[in-house]
Parts: C-alpha cells; sequence; structure tokens
C-alpha cells in the first residue's frame, strides 16, 4: 500500500495546521408553523489528526451538528471555521472547492446500485475533471488501501455491508481530504464488522493523519478509537474532553447513562441509594478488588454489574456495587477505595440513584 505517497498528495493539499471550529451554532427548523431548535449554542474545537466523537441519544442533535461542519445543513447563526477559512462566509463557488477537503461516510452506505465498486469510489474523481489515467491510478491505490482490490468490478448488491462501507470510505478518500466525518457510519452493521470498520478508519487516521469525527449513540465506538468525545444532549454538549476523563468521571446524566451497564448486565432502573459504581484502571482492572475490600472492611457487598472496555489501547473497568446499610460500613468501604485511588460514584449523589439508559426509553 503506497500510503506514502498518499500521505505526500494531502501534505500538497493541506499548507496549515487544521482545526475544526465551532463558534456558537444554532439550527433551527421550521416545519410549517412551528420551530424547533435541533441545535443551541455548540461551541467546539478539534485538532489536527485528532479523532474525536459525538455521541448522544437518538433526537440529540448530533447528526445535524455534524452536517452543519460541511454546511450541508447551514447554522441558522453561528461560524463554521475550517483551517481558519469561515465556511458561513463563503461564495457557493468557494463552498464547493473548500467541501472538498472534508469526506463524508454515512449510515446507509449512499452507493450507486449501477456503478461498480471502481466505478463508485472514481465518481468523485470524474465530478473533479481528474484525468482518467489518474483517477484509475487513485482508484487501485485506494480499493488496495481498504482492502477490497479484488472487489473493483463488483457491484454494491454482491457486497456484504462491510464491504459497502468499505467501498464508501475509499470514495470519501478520493479527493484526499484532510476530514473524514463519520455519522454513525457502523450502526447499520453487527458487533464484528463494527470492530473492522473502526480498525480500518484508526490506520487512516495512523497513516494519513486525516482528521475524523465519528458521530455515534454507542460507547464502545468512541471507546475503541477516539481520543475525546463531546456528549450531546437535546441540541446542546452537555460535556466534553479526554474519552478517558469522561468515562471515569461522568459529569452529566446523559454520559452517566451512556457509560453505566446496561439493564440487561443486571442495573436496575431504580438502584438503591447505597450503591456504588467503581471505575478501574490500567492494572487495578484485573486486581481483587472486592475480595480484598471485603476482607479489609469487614463488609459484603453486593456485585449488581460489571464490564471492562479497552479505552486507548489500556484496560478500563466498571463495576455497579450494593453496601450494606450500616453507615459505619459504607464509611470503611469508601475511605478503603480512597486510599486505593479508585474512583468511585455514590448512587445517593445528584439524583438519589443510579442513572440507567432505561430512563432515556
Amino acid at each position: 500500500m503506497r500510503y506514502q505517497q498518499l500521505a505526500t498528495d494531502r501534505s500538497q493539499f493541506r499548507k496549515a495546521r487544521l482545526v475544526i471550529e465551532l463558534r456558537h451554532i444554532e439550527k433551527t427548523f421550521r416545519p410549517g408553523k412551528e420551530t424547533v431548535t435541533a441545535v443551541k449554542d455548540v461551541s467546539l474545537a478539534i485538532g489536527d489528526g485528532e479523532i474525536f466523537g459525538i455521541i448522544g441519544f437518538s433526537g440529540a442533535g448530533k447528526s445535524t451538528l455534524v452536517r452543519c461542519i460541511n454546511l450541508l445543513e447551514r447554522p441558522t447563526s453561528g461560524e463554521v471555521i475550517i483551517d481558519g477559512t469561515n465556511l458561513t462566509k463563503l461564495s457557493a463557488k468557494e463552498l464547493r472547492a473548500a467541501r472538498k477537503r472534508i469526506g463524508m461516510i454515512f449510515q446507509q452506505f449512499n452507493l450507486f446500485s449501477q456503478r461498480s465498486v471502481a466505478a463508485n469510489v472514481r465518481y468523485p474523481l470524474e465530478i473533479e475533471g481528474t484525468p482518467k489515467a489518474e483517477a484509475a491510478r487513485r482508484v487501485t491505490e485506494l480499493l488496495r488501501l481498504v482492502e477490497l482490490e479484488d472487489k473493483a468490478d463488483a457491484y454494491p448488491a454482491q457486497l456484504s455491508g462491510g464491504q459497502k462501507q468499505r467501498v464508501a470510505i475509499a470514495r470519501a478518500l478520493a479527493s484526499n481530504p484532510s476530514i473524514i466525518l463519520c455519522d454513525e457510519a457502523t450502526s447499520a452493521l453487527d458487533p464484528l464488522t463494527t470492530h473492522s470498520i473502526l480498525e480500518l478508519l484508526r490506520k487512516l487516521n495512523q497513516q494519513l493523519g486525516v482528521t475524523i469525527v465519528v458521530i455515534t449513540h454507542e460507547m464502545r465506538v468512541i471507546e475503541q478509537i477516539c481520543s475525546k468525545v463531546a456528549v450531546m444532549s437535546d441540541g446542546q454538549v452537555v460535556e466534553h474532553g479526554s474519552v478517558r476523563d469522561v468515562f471515569l468521571r461522568p459529569q452529566s446524566e446523559t454520559a452517566r447513562r451512556l457509560i453505566h451497564p446496561t439493564p440487561q448486565t443486571g442495573l436496575s432502573a431504580a438502584a438503591p441509594v447505597n450503591t456504588l459504581r467503581l471505575a478501574f484502571t490500567g492494572e487495578e482492572s484485573g486486581a481483587p478488588v472486592i475480595s480484598d475490600l471485603t476482607v479489609q472492611c469487614n463488609a459484603m457487598v453486593s456485585i449488581l454489574s460489571a464490564n471492562t472496555e479497552n479505552i486507548g489501547g489500556r484496560p478500563f473497568g466498571q463495576m455497579l456495587i450494593e453496601m450494606p446499610d450500616n453507615k459505619a460500613a459504607q464509611r470503611r468501604i469508601c475511605d478503603y477505595l480512597d486510599a486505593r485511588g479508585i474512583v468511585y460514584e455514590r448512587g445517593d449523589e445528584g439524583s438519589g440513584r443510579m442513572p440507567s439508559p432505561v430512563d432515556e426509553a
């Protein structure tokens, strides 16, 4: 694979450090007499080469926000700055040129059913007027990059969902963009295929330096490839930071609901107030904390749910436990966790119980 040539081509296009800046973005729709505000005063900055996640439940406004980045949806107010250029101030011609640096991948692939794989990937190059020989070379290189060289003459109907998304990724890269926007790009895929597509995106980020913005409602997607994340609810960014910090210390109700184990793993919609959510990092993820806790604190606890995730190549775990009703035992348990440096959150803090994803239903 000629990654070096791809990176060289791209460096000639991108002459300055790329940053995506969203400044006080608002987007309203007016279906009939009603006014709906989908995005409310959102400001974000995304650095060059980051894989940045935007997560939220359905209706949070995340897909509308990402479409504002390339002005597929023009913001009602606010500014979109790409590498120092305010897209909202450009003419139609200038905007078309600026969009070449922004590729987009959709949930439903959006391939042309009557075009072969190679012809689908070639389509943006045809629009740009790229000479046929150069376009053919570029298509071959891109299909090699996404590991679909042998499918050049196949048609979308002959491909699996994962293969279709790989074609869509190759097509998004055809114009040598500096940014890739992924709008729920893995939502239609099974878990194994999702993992492979996310690993492909990670490889592209590492090899080409392309900045990737990932829109999703699945925390496992964020955990697998993102370095930073913004959490959206009701059109607003309610929390943002590194994935590690948001995982360990979620500050918003929405983040807690996204991170906490699901009801299927044992968390009820009304966990008792004497519950603790423990968050483990690194070596602590595999340490026998609970067994040691029961001995050191002379207190029995009930494990309601537990899971382990890989974030940035390191194991992170979380566990929901129920403490005894005895206040002295609860104090001993919290003192023990403090001494061990284990991050925890009490169920009786804030809302009076641990939040659950079922509340969003």
